[in-house]
């Protein structure tokens, strides 16, 4: 694997963590209460979904293995561009249902293999 695409990968994954901490411990309805939290989650996927845009661009056999990757571009694009209408209850569910997988295959890719590092 290039340089390059490690340090995209690393992005993802650093951005993918920081998510899991501001998540630790709190409530879907802390989320919506907090404007702090919902803007530093929205603005590590807004990384997340920007480093793998480039990811594809850069190393398209290792973006390929990332399962949901336009999925996750797309969802980047419609918190950037659709700033005013960004529905709480979707980001939430994002962050349980999907953000465990992104981050176990991310580490898989880094060669990292354990999902708790």
């Amino acid at each position: 694997m290039n340089t390059r695409a490690s340090k995209l990968l690393f992005d993802v994954l650093e951005s993918g963590r920081s998510i899991r901490q501001w998540r630790t411990g709190r409530t879907f309805a802390d989320y919506e209460k907090d404007r702090q939290f919902r803007r530093a989650v929205e603005r590590e996927f807004e990384v997340i979904g920007e480093a793998l845009n480039r990811l594809s661009r850069t190393a398209p056999e290792i973006a390929d293995r990332i399962g949901e990757l336009a999925s996750i571009v797309s969802f980047r694009n419609r918190i950037i561009h659709g700033y005013d209408v960004i529905d709480d209850a979707m980001v939430w569910g994002v962050i349980e249902s999907h953000l465990p997988r992104l981050l176990e295959e991310v580490e898989r890719e880094l060669g990292q293999g354990n999902p708790g590092v």
